[in-house]
């Protein structure tokens, strides 16, 4: 790689924040990571520390940008960040006002109620894609307004943003931009509009001076100040985690669908240039918009997934590392008959449960660890199955799942999706999507590439796991899943 160019990926996630570097052929070649400290004041609630993102991050982008040997070899950046997740900030002092509200967090839910009270679900839905729940960005805005003290008067000063809009305001000095993908998630971007509805920054109560540009996925967006890295790069891909993933897994064409298991689970199926309206309580989003063409996803939103192994480590203490869970998933021949409901902060996509609680049913004197711990790994596809039957009936049936994310490199939840949804999964040599799917669109943002299509090159090769599970054992186990999900 001597003398070649390379794509810098920025990742920020929920628990983390990485800098990544790519060839512009799609190899992987280092990553430098920094934990994101949670905040969780009171149930319910959960944020972050702005300042602390953009620290950790810059201090990862000049890990990455030594290692690779200076600025000047750096092509292009990309970044893709947690969605949904909401930065307040002074324009003039670049400041941040309070914590960022997490994407997990539910404080708003009274707010939801009360337009859903009102008969708007059905206006949101229709022009957005997404529902009236907490997770959208658009109530955590109007309750910092609410509740931080000196937010509304700050009138133009005053800045919303979401991870990404926060970082490259940070990187380049001043500039506030969103890209499309991020937009559609904040419940004030029509799926088919070219900026801020008005209409709906008046329902939520959001000023729309204090809102980015929107902008493509692709492009020249600005360029780092020099100082920060010793050289401007350009900024050329912008997506959110979810739809940066279903990039990186090649999903470039209506039909093909992927899913990916970090903190939650996110189920993206590319609906081509048709903005997807469910029937069925799924989310409609931008997928991304390349070369002036603008192509949807219909989206299932899970909750929990990874951080439900994260709790069984940290919180009650079943495993000593996250690696022990599949050992232990496979040294029972199954769970015993015990459920985990994994509705630890509600439940998401296809129930929409905002007030579910966790629960752990079907223990008796026979019950052990290990069977604890199958039965949580279990509730993903458990909840998958539900969410399959979702998108079938919204005319995007599955007939395979491309897995990714962290928790996908456990193989025997790999498999066990496979067996449950009864359809082959194929899991990437790198998991890691999400990353690969900005270093995508940066190269193409950055002229390397002319399309997603020429792109192709740069995603991971992959391995298929085939369904073999007796159908009678899996009519069992939904069986128990749906007694416990839905209890008379």
């Amino acid at each position: 790689m001597a003398g070649d160019k390379l794509i810098l990926v920025l990742d920020e996630g929920t628990t983390s924040t990485r800098a990544m570097l790519y060839t512009l052929s799609g190899e992987w070649i280092a990553t430098e990571q920094r934990d994101i400290t949670q905040h969780y004041p009171q149930p319910g609630w959960v944020e972050h520390d702005a300042a602390e993102i953009w620290d950790r991050t810059l201090v990862c982008a000049r890990k990455m940008i030594e290692r690779a040997g200076g600025a000047e070899r750096i092509a292009a950046i990309g970044v893709t960040n947690q969605r949904e997740t909401v930065v307040a900030w002074d324009k003039a002092t670049g400041q941040p006002l309070g914590k960022a509200i997490v994407w997990q967090d539910r404080r708003t839910d009274e707010q939801c109620q009360h337009l859903r009270a009102a008969g708007h679900e059905g206006a949101v839905q229709s022009a957005t894609g997404l529902l009236l729940d907490p997770y959208f960005s658009a109530t955590k805005m109007a309750w910092m307004l609410r509740n931080i003290d000196g937010a509304d008067a700050l009138s133009d000063r005053l800045a919303f943003g979401t991870i990404e809009s926060w970082l490259v305001w940070n990187l380049t000095g001043g500039l506030h931009v969103t890209d499309v993908s991020n937009a559609s998630r904040t419940s004030l971007f029509a799926l088919t509009g070219q900026g801020w509805d008005q209409g709906l920054c008046d329902l939520f109560g959001v000023p729309r001076s204090a809102l980015p540009e929107v902008v493509p996925s692709t492009g020249t967006f600005g360029t780092t100040l020099p100082a920060l890295f010793g050289a401007a790069i350009p900024i050329t891909g912008l997506a959110g985690d979810q739809q940066s993933a279903t990039i990186g897994q090649g999903c470039f064409s209506q039909g093909q669908t992927k899913a990916t298991l970090g903190t939650g689970a996110f189920i993206l199926a590319n609906m081509g240039q048709t903005p997807p309206r469910s029937e069925h309580r799924l989310l409609g989003t931008i997928l991304c918009e390349v070369n002036g063409t603008r192509s949807f996803a219909l989206e299932g939103s899970v909750f929990v997934a990874g951080s439900l192994v994260k709790w069984l480590r940290d919180s009650i203490g079943l495993l000593g590392d996250a690696a022990e869970s599949e050992a232990l998933a496979r040294s029972v021949p199954d769970s015993g008959g015990v459920v985990v409901v994994p509705a630890l902060s509600g439940l998401g996509a296809p129930y929409w449960m905002p007030d579910a609680r966790g629960s752990i049913s079907g223990l008796s004197f026979a019950t052990t660890r290990a069977h604890i711990v199958r039965a949580a790994l279990e509730s993903v596809a458990n909840v998958f199955h539900d969410l399959g039957r979702a998108f079938a009936a919204d005319g995007a049936g599955w007939s395979v799942l491309r897995l990714d994310g962290g928790m996908s490199a456990n193989d025997w939840i790999a498999q066990d999706i496979a067996n449950v949804l009864g359809i082959p999964c194929e899991r990437p040599s790198d998991v890691e999507t999400t990353a690969r799917g900005a270093a995508i669109l940066a190269a193409i943002g950055s002229g390397h590439y002319g399309s997603l299509e020429e792109a192709r090159a740069m995603v991971a090769p992959i391995q298929t796991f085939e369904p073999a599970m007796d159908n009678a054992v899996r009519d069992r186990r939904l069986g128990q899943w749906s007694a416990a999900i839905r209890p008379s």
